[in-house]
């Protein structure tokens, strides 16, 4: 049993947070709307699998990089952080391009005249 698959999703995890906290991109600009982003996107996306793996379309393959733990049938451990990570840097990049928009539009905030 191997931790290194696991391993790159919790520093590329971290590098996320990073990126939020340093721009407040997303969590750190409102955590609650975040959080339940999030939850509704993994929840979508595991639902998806689950659709996927019940279809006969998605399956689990041997990896020796993979801790081989699995939360259901065909799904390892880590697809959660994998789907953890891919809805967090949907969100990190709503956040910044929300950003760079507001930057490059000083006024939109004031309305149409």
């Amino acid at each position: 049993m191997t931790f290194v698959y696991l391993g790159a999703l919790l520093i590329s995890l971290a590098g996320m947070i990073l990126l939020d906290r340093r721009f407040r991109l997303s969590f750190w600009r409102d955590a609650r709307r975040s959080a339940i982003a999030v939850v509704v996107g993994i929840a979508f996306l595991l639902a998806w699998d689950v659709a996927g793996v019940a279809n006969g379309i998605f399956f689990r393959g041997e990896s020796s990089w993979m801790t081989g733990v699995v939360v259901a049938p065909e799904i390892p451990i880590e697809e959660l952080f994998f789907l953890s990570l891919l809805s967090y840097v949907t969100l990190n990049v709503f956040g910044a391009a929300q950003k760079v928009t507001e930057k490059k539009d000083p006024d939109s905030s004031k309305g149409a005249a």
